[in-house]
C-alpha cells in the first residue's frame, strides 16, 4: 500500500481554509481514480519536537503506480491545483508519498 501524506501548517484564514477543504477539496479527492481510504487528523495534533502543523492528511492508494496514475488523471490534476488555493506557497505545505510495509 502507498500512503500520501499531506501536512499543512496553520493557514492566515483557518475558517476559509476550513470551509474551501471541506467543501471543494475533500469531496474533489475522494474522487481520484484508485484511492482507498482519505483520512485526516481529528483535533489538534501533538508534536514532541516542537513542530507546529495545522491539519494532517492521509491518502491511500493500493501501489506506487496506482498514485501516479491518479495524479497524472483530470481529477488529480484538479486536485493539485486547488492544493494551491489552500496553500500557495510551498512553505504552507509538505507532501510525501511512500509505500508501506508491516513489521
Amino acid at each position: 500500500m502507498v500512503i500520501m501524506t499531506v501536512i499543512y501548517q496553520t493557514p492566515k484564514d483557518i475558517t476559509a481554509f476550513e470551509q474551501h477543504y471541506f467543501e471543494v477539496h475533500i469531496p474533489l479527492a475522494k474522487q481520484l481514480p484508485g484511492l482507498i481510504k482519505y483520512e485526516i487528523n481529528d483535533g489538534a495534533i501533538a508534536s514532541t519536537t516542537g513542530h507546529m502543523v495545522y491539519r494532517i492528511a492521509n491518502l491511500y492508494f493500493p501501489s506506487t503506480e496506482a498514485i501516479k496514475t491518479a495524479f497524472a488523471s483530470e481529477v488529480g490534476q484538479q486536485c493539485a491545483a486547488d492544493r494551491r488555493i489552500l496553500a500557495p506557497d510551498n512553505k504552507d505545505v509538505q507532501i510525501y508519498f511512500y509505500d508501506t510495509r508491516e513489521v
